[in-house]
């Protein structure tokens, strides 16, 4: 070998030693969270406490993160996207914003159908969506699954927010995954004619008008209702409902994450990938569940005081990630139907 071929083999072998003491010795990771502040800083504080790594937050809407990272490119600071529901986790993989992390510990603590399979996105949380109904007004019986919610007995008595809202798209994508389009379309005209009033505001909203009486059934993350039982402003409001757990003899509830994948760009991988695994502890999982009204992503972690009340259920194990190749299809079908 050359002087000169020796001389360009060692300078190659120091950059690669630097590139990775780099890594290892990173000092702070960098997070975009749709979450709220308070509802996720207390575990990014413990973390930082017990790795000595400092966590930048930036907090900020859904979908405008994801924007954000894309108009940043390789120049984004972001180690870690942690966003709600799959079909934001999957625009951002299919934007090629978020890389593959390979982990056997979180492949251990994760189920296969809430994280993806080549490892570019994580579930945090299980979030369900069941059906809510007013004790004073419905006969639980009659309701075993979500179809039954076409049926003429509840013309006028249904409440759910727009279609333009992510956690309806994706329940739709569900439907459209377990039984087809000509079946999905059956059910969302007949849930469409029996809408209370067009859909508008949050799930909140869709709660409080069912307490209101302006409907008799509600289609909401029980997250929502959750928070409402904790908060003394609605827990009048909140005292009046009851969830219902759809479809338990056969797919199951229907279920979504909050999730977390690295940046394509993270210039602190490592520092991200244990930042997301601290997340996936079982101490941090009890928190981050609680705080949020929220279902662990691992099952050997209780559920809140809270999340009991509402009882035990068998969810869908449909892989979420068809909910994300879905979604235009079921944005479609829902505009078809006029699900506004």
């Amino acid at each position: 070998m050359s002087i000169r071929s020796m001389v360009v083999l060692w300078c190659s072998l120091i950059i690669v030693a630097w590139v990775q003491s780099a890594e290892s010795w990173a000092t702070e990771v960098n997070v975009y969270s749709a979450r709220q502040e308070e509802l996720i800083k207390p575990v990014l504080d413990r973390f930082s406490e017990q790795t000595g790594i400092r966590v930048n937050l930036i907090t900020g809407n859904a979908d405008e993160l994801i924007t954000r990272i894309a108009s940043e490119g390789r120049n984004s600071p972001a180690d870690l996207l942690i966003t709600t529901d799959v079909g934001r986790l999957y625009r951002a993989k299919q934007q090629q914003l978020l890389q593959p992390l390979q982990s056997d510990f979180l492949n251990a603590q994760i189920p296969t159908h809430l994280r993806d399979e080549a490892g570019y996105w994580f579930g945090l949380t299980v979030r369900a969506r069941p059906i809510l109904y007013a004790v004073d007004r419905v006969d639980p019986t009659k309701l075993a699954s979500l179809q039954d919610l076409t049926a003429a007995e509840w013309r006028g008595r249904i409440c759910v927010r727009s279609s333009s809202h992510i956690y309806n798209q994706s329940l739709v994508a569900s439907r459209l995954a377990h039984d087809g389009t000509e079946a999905t379309e059956q059910w969302v005209r007949g849930v469409v004619a029996n809408f209370a009033r067009p859909p508008r505001g949050g799930d909140r909203d869709q709660i409080r008008a069912l307490a209101a009486g302006v409907c008799d059934i509600a289609i909401a993350n029980t997250y929502y209702l959750a928070g409402m039982m904790n908060d003394p402003r609605d827990q009048a409001a909140a005292s009046q409902i009851k969830v219902l757990w759809p479809d338990q003899d056969s797919a199951g509830a229907h279920i979504n994450i909050s999730g977390a994948g690295l940046s394509a760009h993270a210039p602190n991988p490592q520092a991200g990938r244990q930042l997301l695994e601290f997340m996936l502890q079982a101490e941090a999982q009890q928190w981050y569940a609680e705080a949020n009204h929220e279902y662990p992503v691992r099952t050997d972690v209780a559920y809140s005081e809270t999340l009991q009340q509402f009882g035990s259920f068998k969810a869908d194990t449909l892989p979420l990630e068809r909910l994300g190749e879905l979604n235009a299809d079921a944005l479609r079908l829902m505009d078809r139907a006029r699900w506004r």
